[in-house]
C-alpha cells in the first residue's frame, strides 16, 4: 500500500485513535506525538523508541507531512521570508526577531478570496485552503522553530475562511502533549467573517485581531468588499459579548491612509465606534504595492492619530514595519512571481 495520508496535523488523541486502528499499543500514538511536536521529526526512521515493524506499518499508511522550505529571504531588519509548497502552488511565512521574541507569521491559504484593495495577496487572488499539515509544517520546518514565542495568523489567506482546519491547528499547538504553546501565545487576524469568528470566540481563548482600516461603512466598503455582507458594526457588536479583560486580548489592525482614514471624522468614528471596549489598537503604515495608488500617511499623523485615540482611552500604538525590503511587510505577501515555478 502506498502511504497517501499525512499524519502531521493529527491531535495527540487522533494519533491514538490512529494507531489503535493500526493493531498497534495505545501508547504508540503518544510515542508518534512527541516525535512530531516535541522533537520535530521528519521521517518515520527517526522515531527510535518505535519497532520497525510499527514504522514500517505506519509508513505503509501515512506519511509525515514535512518539507522543507523552498527558499528563504532575510531583510535587512533580520526578518526572514520563507517559500513552502502548499495548496498545490507556494504560500509564504515570515519569522520576525524582536528582542527576547521571535514571531512566526503564518499563512492559512493559498491567495485569499477577500481582494481587499490594499492587499497584495487578494491581488493574487484565491487558490486553496491549506491543510492542517501544510499549516504546521510552516512552524514546524523553518529553522528557528525552537526559538519560536509567539504564532501570528496574519499571513496569506483569511483564517476565519478556513475555519475547521484553523481550529484543529491551534489544537495541535495548544494540546499540552502537542506543541504545549499557551493560547496567549497566539493570534488570529480576520476581517471580520462571522461564521468562522462565531466558532473561533467560542472554541478557543487565543488573541484576536479584527483589520479595521475604516470606521466609516461606505468607505471601508470602497476598500474591503467584506463589509457589505459583514459590517465592521456588526462585527464590533458581536464581540462585546465576549469578555476581554482576562487573558484573551482583542486588538483592531488600522493601515493609515493619508486624507483617507486618518482625519478628524475619522478619529471621532473610531471613537464611537470602539468606545467602552476593552481593546488596543495597532497602526500599520500603508506599505505600496503594485498598480494601487493610494496614499502612505506619514509618522507626524500617525503619532497625532495614536496620541488622540490614547487621550480617549483607546491604547494605541504605531506597529514598526519589518521585512518591508523583502515585501514581507503587511500586506505584500503575494507568491505570483513563483507560479511558474
Amino acid at each position: 500500500m502506498t502511504a497517501t495520508h499525512q499524519i502531521l496535523g493529527k491531535t495527540p488523541a487522533q494519533l491514538t485513535e490512529l494507531a489503535v486502528g493500526l493493531g498497534l499499543p495505545k501508547y504508540t500514538g503518544q510515542q508518534i506525538a512527541d516525535w512530531l511536536y516535541q522533537k520535530h521529526v521528519s521521517t518515520w526512521d527517526e522515531m527510535t523508541n518505535l519497532s520497525k515493524k510499527a514504522r514500517a506499518l505506519l509508513a505503509s499508511h501515512y506519511e509525515i507531512g514535512r518539507a522543507a522550505p523552498h527558499l528563504q529571504q532575510t531583510s535587512r531588519d533580520g526578518t526572514v521570508k520563507y517559500l513552502f509548497a502548499a495548496g498545490g502552488g507556494f504560500v509564504e511565512t515570515v519569522m520576525i526577531p524582536e528582542g527576547d521574541r521571535a514571531t512566526l507569521c503564518v499563512s492559512s491559504q493559498r491567495g485569499c478570496k477577500m481582494n481587499c484593495l490594499f492587499c497584495m495577496t487578494g491581488k493574487q487572488g484565491f487558490g486553496a485552503n491549506l491543510s492542517a499539515s501544510e499549516i504546521l509544517n510552516q512552524i514546524l520546518s523553518v529553522p528557528e522553530v525552537n526559538e519560536l514565542t509567539n504564532i501570528v495568523f496574519m499571513g496569506m489567506g483569511e483564517p476565519m475562511d478556513n475555519i475547521d482546519t484553523l481550529l484543529q491547528v491551534i489544537r495541535c499547538l495548544t494540546d499540552p502533549k502537542g506543541l504545549a504553546m499557551s493560547p496567549k501565545r497566539i493570534t488570529v487576524s480576520t476581517i471580520g467573517l462571522r461564521p468562522g469568528l462565531e466558532r473561533f470566540l467560542e472554541e478557543c481563548t487565543c488573541h484576536l485581531a479584527i483589520s479595521l482600516h475604516n470606521p466609516l461603512p461606505e468607505e471601508r466598503l470602497a476598500i474591503m468588499p467584506v463589509e457589505r455582507a459583514m459590517p465592521l458594526a456588526d462585527t464590533v457588536a458581536l464581540l462585546r459579548h465576549y469578555d476581554w479583560s482576562r487573558q484573551r486580548r482583542l486588538t483592531f489592525e488600522y493601515i493609515v491612509f493619508s486624507g483617507l482614514n486618518d482625519t478628524p471624522r475619522h478619529l471621532a468614528a473610531l471613537k464611537r465606534l470602539l468606545s467602552q471596549l476593552d481593546c488596543h489598537v495597532n497602526l500599520i503604515r500603508y506599505h505600496r504595492i503594485p498598480h494601487i495608488d493610494l496614499p502612505s500617511s506619514d509618522m507626524t499623523r500617525m503619532e497625532w492619530l495614536r496620541d488622540r485615540l490614547c487621550e480617549a482611552g483607546i491604547p494605541t500604538t504605531i506597529r514598526t514595519s519589518r521585512g518591508e525590503d523583502i515585501s514581507a511587510a503587511c500586506g505584500m505577501l503575494s507568491t505570483q512571481e513563483q507560479q511558474g515555478a
